[in-house]
């Protein structure tokens, strides 16, 4: 049986029995679909970094195009750069990063709301059902299955509180599990927090990473438009790919 994606950092190797139990788990949500249907374990083990970069590619499908960059001519497509944090999103980062090598964004329609922009919830292009991960700040290993209560104080290592955060949405059977596929890019707006600054949402999804590149993109994306091609830029040097034997 197939393990779960994940990207392990540096001296990671040792993990917790809480991370070895939510790896098992996971491991075991095949939910009856044949091995083929599967998507295998990848490791990125970032042994000098950190950090995965993906740069996704966007199309503009009504004849529109993107503004300009300074001094260009207008576009129809535009790049985005991800930056992927495998130290405090290790399953979800994992399962994102496979996904990307095995083109399984590629083609997939956006859909804009006020708050994000995120793709299909495609049924033919599954990944691992991640439970839920996010790790609280001042911990040093991420909580499985759980939210954080940020009005008791407890705060997430990587928040969702920023313009361009990258999340998981959550599963459509339990809220305590991450979508195997779906994931958006969440267009933070102070006018639209609570207290302090933070989203309503703080604490309640799966971040694993942050846009770097494109920021200016994300605002200009509507509903319809296509990521044309994703591809992992860094990082794809440490990746190990399994025996399937």
């Amino acid at each position: 049986m197939a393990t779960e994606p994940q990207l392990v950092l540096g001296n990671q190797e040792a993990v917790s029995d809480e991370i070895s139990h939510a790896q098992l788990e996971v491991a075991k949500s095949g939910h009856g679909r044949p091995e083929s249907e599967r998507i295998r374990n990848a490791n990125l083990s970032c042994t000098r970094s950190r950090r995965g970069t993906v740069e996704l590619t966007i199309e503009k499908s009504d004849g529109s195009t993107f503004s300009p960059e300074a001094g260009g001519e207008q576009r129809k497509t535009a790049t985005i750069q991800v930056v992927l944090d495998g130290y405090s999103a290790q399953l979800t980062a994992g399962n994102f990063t496979k996904l990307v090598i095995d083109g399984a964004y590629d083609g997939a329609r956006l859909s804009r709301t006020d708050q994000a922009v995120l793709t299909e919830n495609s049924l033919d292009k599954i990944g691992y059902n991640i439970p839920l991960e996010i790790m609280p700040s001042g911990q040093f290993e991420p909580l499985y299955r759980t939210t954080l209560s940020v009005q008791d104080g407890e705060l997430p290592v990587l928040p969702l509180s920023v313009y361009g955060a990258v999340a998981m949405a959550h599963s459509e059977d339990s809220e305590d599990y991450s979508a195997p596929y779906q994931f958006f890019f969440y267009l933070y707006d102070k006018r639209n927090a609570g207290l302090g600054g933070l989203s309503f949402d703080e604490g309640q999804f799966s971040v694993f990473g942050y846009t770097t590149v494109g920021k200016d993109i994300l605002p200009q994306i509507k509903t319809g438009d296509v990521i044309r091609s994703t591809k992992l830029i860094q990082g794809q040097d440490r990746l190990i790919l399994p025996n399937e034997n």
